[in-house]
C-alpha cells in the first residue's frame, strides 16, 4: 500500500465488505419491519399514518373544524415528521379517507378522493380538502394527558408521539396490509361492536377461550355488503392460528328477467368485473348472456345489470359460473402478524391480540390517571397556599410592598413552598382581593374527591378494569354500527362445463392436406366443395356436434384434441393445427375423429394391426399430444371408424391387393393405447408393396360402400358373410375389377 493510500484512509475504520453489507442489510430490514410495514398493536397505525393524524390535530383539523387543503397537511407531515415523498404520503392520507377502503375512515375528505371503480383516481392534493373524522377522537382524545412517550423528529427540532393512546383497537377495526423484509401482514377489518363485545367478555372472563371469543367476533367485516361465505369452522381456525383466508362473494337480485349485482367484494371494481364478463362473452363462453350494463351512480355505487338471453336461463347456475371465473368471488389472505407490546413482530391469535391490547389500554389509562393525579395534587398544593394568602391578605400585601425579597419573606412567614409563593406572587392583586374563602374551599373539596377517586382506581385492579369497561361501552355506543358484510354459508361456486355453455349444433370438421382445420355448421357439408389455399385440398372430414371434442392423429400415431366450438368457421380457410399443437418435427396430421367420451372407435395401421378404444382416450390437454397408436416401420395411421356395438358389429379390413376380411368386433381387444392385434394377414414378403387400405366397423342394417376408381360396390351386412373369416387371416379376394380398392365407407 502506497503512502498516498495510507494517508487517504488514515482515521477511517476498515472492515470486510461482507460484514458491512450484512449489518447494513439487517439494519435496513429491522427498519422496514418496525418503522414502515408492520403496525403496532396499540394504535394499529404505521408511522406515516400516525404522523398524518398527529399533524392534522396540530393544525386544528378536528371533526368540528373547517377542512384545509390536503397539500397543507402533506407539507407539514413531510416537512416536520416524515422526510419522504409527498405522493406516497398523500396516498396514505387518501386511503384513510376512502369509505370503500377503510371500514371506519379516520379522515373526512372534500373533493375527489377516488371511487370504488378506480380508488387511485383521486384528485391532486392541491385540489382536495380534508379534516379528521369524528372517530379519530378515539386515537387523539388522550394524547396530551401523559399517556404516550415522545421522541424527537428526524432533525431533532420537534417532538412526535411514539404511538397514539387509542381507546379502541384500531388495528382490528380497520385492518392493515404490509410487506416487510421476510414477513408480511394482512389484518382484515372487523365490526366495532363485535370487537368491543369480545373485549368486555375477556375483561369479565380472562380465561375465555378463542371459541368463546368467536361467539362475539364472528368474522371480518369489510366496508362492502358482499357476503362472507367462509365456513364458521374455517373462520375460527383463522382466529386460532393467525393464518388463513376469507372468501367474499358479490350479492345479486332478480329484477324481471335481469340479474342485478348490488354489491362487490372489497377492493373489486365494477369496471374490472364487467371487463372479465365481456371477455367471456367475446370468447363465446357465455351464450346464456345477451348483454351487460353498468348502471352504477352516486345513489347506487354498485349496480351491474346482466341481461340473459331468455327467462329460461337459471340465474343461480349462471351466477355460480361467474363467481368461479371472475372477481365476483374473491379470496383474502389473513396473516395476523403485528408488532406487540414487547416491540417484536409475531403472528398472534385472536385472544393474544385482544389480551395485549387490553394490557396496552390499561397501561394507557393508568398513565392518564397518574398524570391527572399529579395535576390535582399540584392544584391542591397551590390552593392551600392561596387560602393562606387570602386569610392573611393585608399582611401578604404589606410584605409584597415592603420586602425586597417578597418570595423569601412569604416562605419564611407562612411556611409556604416555592411553588406556592410563586403562585401567590403571580396572581394579580385584583384577583387575589376578589377571591372568596368558600370558592377556594369548594374547589379543594372537589379536587380532594377526585384525588381520592383516582387513588382508589389506581389501587384496585377491579376498579381499573371497570373503568376500561365503561369507556369501551361508551365509545361503542357512540361509534358502533351494524355489520355490513353478512356471514352466509354457501357451497363453493362451480364453473359451468364448457360444453353446457355451448349450444348443441351439428357440425362438420374439415382437415386439409396441409394441416388447416375449420368447422362448418350442419352434417350436409361436402368438404371437397370448400375453397382451399393454393396448393391445398381436402384430407379428411368428420361429422360431430359443437359440444363435442375432435381428435387429430399425426403420422407418428399421436393424438391431439380440441373442443369443436373453438374451431374457426368454414367461411374462411381455417387455421393451421400447428398453431394449437406442437407435433414433432417432420410429422404431419393425417386423420381425425370425433364423438362422445364413451364412443368406441377402431384404430388400425396400414400393416393390419388395430384395437378398439374409447374416444376419451384420444382426448388430451397436452399440446404435444399423447401416444396412441404404435406403428411398425413403414406403416401409416388409418382413418378411425366408429364402433356402434362391440357384440354385433363386424370389423372389415381390405388390402391394396383386393383381399377383404370381416371379423366380429368382439375379437379385437379394447385398449387405451398400443399396437393392437393383427386384423388381416399381409405376408412379410409383400409388406413393401401391399398395405391395408381401410379398416371400418359395420353395424347390422348398415351398408358397406367399396370404392374403386369411379365405381362403387354396395355390400349389405348380410353380404359380408362371404368375407367372414378368422382374425389374422388373408380373407377373400374381391371380384375381378374391384380389387384396386381406394377406400371403404359405411352408410
Amino acid at each position: 500500500m502506497t503512502d498516498l493510500v495510507r494517508q487517504a484512509f488514515h482515521g477511517f475504520e476498515q472492515q470486510p465488505l461482507r460484514e458491512y453489507a450484512e449489518r447494513a442489510y439487517l439494519d435496513y430490514s429491522m427498519y422496514v419491519v418496525l418503522d414502515r410495514a408492520l403496525p403496532f398493536i396499540g394504535d394499529g397505525l404505521k408511522p406515516v399514518q400516525r404522523r398524518i393524524i398527529y399533524s392534522m390535530s396540530e393544525l386544528g383539523l378536528s371533526a368540528s373544524a373547517k377542512p384545509k387543503k390536503s397539500a397543507r397537511t402533506v407539507g407539514d407531515v413531510i416537512g416536520k415528521y416524515h422526510p419522504h415523498g409527498d405522493s406516497p404520503c398523500y396516498e396514505a392520507l387518501v386511503l384513510m379517507a376512502q369509505p370503500f377502503s377503510y371500514r371506519y375512515p379516520l379522515i373526512e375528505g372534500q373533493g375527489n378522493f377516488g371511487s370504488t371503480d378506480d380508488p387511485k383516481s383521486f384528485a391532486a392534493m392541491r385540489y382536495t380538502e380534508s379534516k379528521l373524522s369524528p372517530i379519530a377522537e378515539v386515537l387523539l382524545g388522550e394524547l396530551g394527558q401523559g399517556t404516550v412517550d415522545w421522541t424527537a423528529n428526524f432533525d431533532g427540532t420537534l417532538e412526535e408521539p411514539s404511538w397514539m393512546p387509542a381507546r379502541l383497537p384500531h388495528l382490528l377495526l380497520n385492518g392493515t396490509t404490509g410487506i416487510a423484509v421476510g414477513m408480511a401482514t394482512d389484518v382484515p377489518p372487523h365490526n366495532l361492536n363485535e370487537i368491543v363485545s369480545a373485549l368486555l367478555r375477556l375483561i369479565d372472563e380472562p380465561n375465555a377461550s378463542i371459541a368463546e371469543l368467536c361467539e362475539h367476533v364472528k368474522g371480518p367485516d369489510y366496508p362492502t355488503t358482499a357476503e362472507i361465505i367462509t365456513p364458521p369452522a374455517d373462520l375460527r381456525n383463522i382466529y386460532e392460528t393467525g393464518y388463513g383466508s376469507v372468501r367474499a362473494r358479490a350479492t345479486f337480485v332478480k329484477e324481471a328477467n335481469n340479474i342485478v349485482i348490488t354489491a362487490l367484494p372489497h377492493q373489486v371494481s365494477p369496471s374490472k368485473v364487467i371487463e372479465q364478463i365481456a371477455a367471456q362473452m367475446r370468447a363465446k363462453k357465455l351464450p346464456w348472456l345477451e348483454d351487460i350494463r353498468d348502471e352504477s351512480d352516486h345513489a347506487n355505487p354498485v349496480r351491474v345489470v346482466l341481461m340473459p338471453r331468455s327467462n329460461r336461463v337459471d340465474a343461480e347456475q349462471l351466477m355460480g359460473h361467474l363467481f368461479a371465473t371472475t372477481d365476483l368471488e374473491r379470496s383474502y389472505r389473513v396473516n395476523l402478524n403485528v408488532i406487540g407490546l414487547d416491540g417484536r413482530p409475531q403472528v398472534k391469535n385472536l385472544k393474544m391480540l385482544l389480551e395485549e391490547w387490553l394490557r396496552f389500554r390499561q397501561d394507557t389509562v393508568t398513565r392518564r390517571l397518574n398524570h391527572r393525579l399529579q395535576k390535582v395534587e399540584r392544584r391542591l398544593h397551590l390552593l392551600e397556599g392561596l387560602l393562606v394568602a387570602f386569610l392573611n391578605l393585608d399582611e401578604v400585601i404589606h410584605i409584597i410592598r415592603t420586602e425586597d425579597d417578597a418570595k423569601a419573606a412569604l416562605i419564611a412567614r407562612f411556611e409556604l413552598s416555592e411553588d406556592q409563593a410563586d403562585y401567590i406572587l403571580d396572581t394579580k392583586l385584583k384577583q387575589l382581593a376578589r377571591l372568596e374563602e368558600m370558592k377556594i374551599r369548594g374547589e379543594q373539596d372537589e379536587l380532594a374527591k377526585e384525588r381520592d377517586k383516582i387513588l382508589s382506581i389506581l389501587q384496585s385492579s377491579a376498579k381499573l378494569r371497570k373503568l376500561v369497561r365503561d369507556e369501551l361501552q361508551a365509545d361503542a355506543k357512540k361509534f358502533g354500527d351494524e355489520r355490513r358484510s353478512p356471514l352466509v354459508q354457501r357451497g363453493a361456486a362451480q364453473a359451468i362445463d364448457e360444453t353446457e355453455l355451448v349450444a348443441s349444433e351439428p357440425m362438420t370438421v374439415v382437415l386439409s392436406e396441409k394441416g388447416w382445420v375449420r368447422a362448418a355448421k350442419g352434417h350436409d357439408v361436402d368438404g371437397a366443395t370448400l375453397s382451399y389455399r393454393d396448393g391445398d385440398s381436402l384430407l379428411a372430414a368428420t361429422r360431430t356436434r359443437s359440444t363435442q371434442q375432435v381428435a387429430f392423429l399425426d403420422s407418428d400415431g399421436r393424438a391431439y384434441s380440441t373442443p369443436v366450438h373453438t374451431l374457426p368457421s368454414a367461411r374462411g380457410n381455417g387455421e393451421p393445427l400447428t398453431g394449437r399443437f406442437s407435433p414433432a418435427s417432420g410429422t404431419s396430421f393425417v386423420t381425425l375423429a370425433s364423438g362422445d367420451n364413451n364412443s368406441r372407435f377402431v384404430l388400425a395401421s396400414s400393416h393390419g394391426y388395430g384395437f378398439v378404444t374409447r374416444f376419451e382416450n384420444l382426448v388430451g390437454r397436452n399440446k404435444a399430444g399423447k401416444a396412441m397408436l404404435n406403428l411398425s416401420t413403414g406403416s401409416a395411421v388409418l382413418t378411425p371408424s366408429t364402433v356402434t356395438n362391440v357384440e354385433t358389429d363386424r370389423i372389415v379390413a381390405v388390402t391394396s391387393a383386393g383381399n377383404m376380411l370381416a371379423i366380429p368386433a368382439s375379437e379385437l381387444p379394447e385398449l387405451d393405447k398400443g399396437k393392437g392385434n393383427k386384423i388381416i394377414e399381409i405376408p412379410k414378403a409383400k409388406l413393401s408393396t401391399e398395405r391395408v387400405v381401410a379398416v371400418v366397423a359395420v353395424s347390422p342394417g348398415n351398408t358397406l360402400l367399396v370404392r374403386s376408381g369411379q365405381r362403387t360396390m354396395n355390400l349389405s351386412f348380410k353380404d359380408l358373410e362371404t368375407y367372414l373369416g378368422t382374425r389374422a387371416t388373408r380373407g377373400h379376394l374381391l371380384p375381378r375389377g374391384w380389387q384396386k380398392v381406394e377406400g371403404l365407407e359405411v352408410q
